[in-house]
């Protein structure tokens, strides 16, 4: 069967751009190369940082960039388009607004799975930038759902921050200790999961008895992807995908 042709605007950052890529195909159900989604990949890594440009409020920085992205996949003739970057949704609306191309929303998807999985009423606690900390757009979409959303005081922000940034800066990760920082909002916190929101920690390789007690968004947002592009996905367990 003939799919959808994805399209996927990247570069934020490039290596995250890669596993998306790198994982998308792994958990596609193919048995030849015909069988696998057309994908067009806009890799524009020169995209103002996006925790930057929220803080600041120079939102228009990046809209103005990323405008032409929409237009050279319209023209590339998407069906869909993903973008593997949490922060970024903090300006979904107006992103929708330049395209008649549906943009898969990655945190709605996530926060939807979540309240489907533990329902309302759970606390749930949230890694991610600045950027999506302070824009509260998990905190909203939390919010439609009844869940209790926990995000980590400062010094431990700055840690989660530290860690994303060096990922970034190919310095690489301190695993040991991000997965200490998982089970200190699962044990310390009763947080029933953790949302991994930033795709430079979903690189980050966890062991099976802390990616249980994660909900990965570059994981849902892979697995909505290939169902919106028309294929079968491998594998369903979220927090599994990368193991």
């Amino acid at each position: 069967m003939k799919g959808k042709r994805l399209g996927i605007i990247g570069g934020m950052g490039p290596k995250a751009t890669s596993v998306f890529f790198d994982k998308l195909i792994e958990n596609t159900v193919a048995n030849s190369d015909q069988e696998h989604i057309d994908i067009v990949i806009m890799n524009h890594a020169t995209l103002p940082d996006r925790t930057t440009v929220i803080l600041e409020e120079r939102g228009e920085d990046f809209l103005r960039e990323i405008k032409r992205d929409f237009e050279m996949l319209e023209k590339a003739e998407v069906s869909n388009i993903a973008i593997p970057c949490n922060t970024s949704h903090f300006f979904y609306e107006e992103m929708q607004g330049m395209t008649t191309i549906p943009i898969i929303h990655m945190v709605q998807e996530t926060v939807k799975e979540i309240y489907e999985k533990f329902g309302e009423g759970s606390k749930i606690g949230l890694l991610a930038t600045n950027g999506t900390v302070n824009s509260g757009i998990y905190e909203k979409e939390c919010q439609k759902y009844n869940l209790n959303l926990y995000t980590p005081n400062k010094p431990l922000q700055d840690e989660v921050m530290n860690i994303i940034y060096n990922i970034k800066a190919d310095i690489g990760s301190d695993q040991d200790r991000f997965e200490a920082i998982v089970h200190q909002l699962i044990k310390e916190e009763n947080c029933r999961c953790v949302i991994l929101a930033c795709t430079e920690l979903s690189i980050i390789p966890l062991r099976k008895e802390t990616s249980c007690h994660t909900v990965d968004a570059m994981a849902v947002l892979i697995e909505k992807a290939i169902e919106r592009s028309g294929k079968e996905v491998k594998r369903k367990e979220l927090s599994n995908i990368f193991v």
